[in-house]
């Protein structure tokens, strides 16, 4: 079973056993318009909560995606590199940026449900 968590940055990471799925929320992905550009960072890169992971890139602005979590990247969607425009058409689907290895589980308390993160969005 997985979960599905949210930061203040509007990343989410899916939780299944001791990996993440992350990417960006649908509002993040509709307050950037149209997906461009996605640079994603290399397979086996550590990350710590907080730091850059990844940058996405639209026809509005550039912005960084954040790493929810420590970890090691473990996968990456590579297939974005050739169509960006997943992030728009799906992106807690196969609009995913990339996969991350936890190191530190409890991290994932510091992260709203998705019941916390709608009212989150509603006070926005």
């Amino acid at each position: 079973m997985s979960e599905t968590r949210y930061s203040k940055d509007h990343e989410y990471i899916r939780v299944e056993g001791d990996v993440g799925v992350v990417g960006i929320s649908d509002y993040a992905q509709s307050q950037l318009g149209d997906v461009v550009f996605v640079e994603l960072p290399a397979t086996g890169k550590a990350l710590s909560k907080g730091a850059e992971a990844a940058v996405v890139e639209s026809v509005k602005a550039a912005s960084e995606v954040y790493a929810p979590v420590s970890g090691e990247v473990t996968a990456v969607n590579s297939a974005l590199e050739k169509a960006p425009g997943t992030i728009n058409e799906d992106p807690q689907g196969e609009g995913w940026f990339m996969k991350i290895k936890l190191s530190n589980p409890s991290e994932l308390g510091d992260l709203m449900s998705e019941a916390d993160y709608k009212t989150y969005l509603a006070s926005l």
